[in-house]
């Protein structure tokens, strides 16, 4: 069986609510985790680092063609997309700048949608824009599961409301302090039935 994929993004104020969500997760939750933020890539890669610092969890950049488990939360790294593989790897492509944003969630999610479908959970969170509302629409479609924070747990509403918007494909609208719940029971739910729906 595959293990379910976590994919958790967002933009402006997101590095809150990842914060949130990541820090009560048990470290032995049997999924794997991807973190994508928007990044500015001149202030360098220090998303990972941070995380690690304020979540007490192995965190770290996620490299080309590594394949994704569970273990380490893995971090989309600044001026980079991230595309899932059917093989169960991750390859980045280097951004040549805005636009589109990045790194780009919907990228990261439609291609997981294809090449994970209903094993990929995917968490949007606070941010600008809408980036990640296609994604999530795929994830959807795919036999997914979307979780959308609520506006008022939100610093930047626009992301997880372009994401709640678009052709019902998001299943949960919670606080940002009730997605880890979720998010365990949604994992333990998938590691005992299959699919994930």
């Amino acid at each position: 069986m595959i293990a379910p994929v976590i994919v958790i993004v967002g933009s402006a104020g997101g590095l809150e609510a990842v914060v949130a969500v990541l820090d009560p997760l048990p470290s032995t939750i049997p999924a794997s985790i991807l973190v994508l933020l928007h990044q500015d890539p001149r202030t360098g890669n220090v998303l990972a680092p941070v995380l690690e610092h304020r979540c007490h969890r192995a965190v770290r950049e996620i490299r080309s063609g590594e394949p994704v488990a569970p273990g380490t939360v893995l971090v989309v790294p600044a001026g980079r997309h991230a595309l899932a593989t059917a093989r169960g790897t991750v390859v980045l492509v280097d951004s040549d700048g805005p636009p589109p944003y990045r790194p780009s969630a919907d990228l990261l999610l439609s291609t997981l949608a294809v090449t994970a479908g209903p094993h990929v959970i995917a968490v949007v969170v606070s941010g600008r824009g809408n980036d990640g509302a296609t994604g999530a629409v795929a994830v959807h479609d795919l036999g997914g599961i979307v979780l959308a924070a609520d506006r008022a747990s939100s610093a930047h509403f626009a992301m997880p409301e372009a994401a709640i918007g678009r052709d019902d494909a998001v299943d949960l609208v919670l606080p940002v302090g009730e997605i880890a719940a979720a998010l365990v029971d949604l994992v333990d739910r998938a590691v005992g039935t299959e699919p994930v729906v």
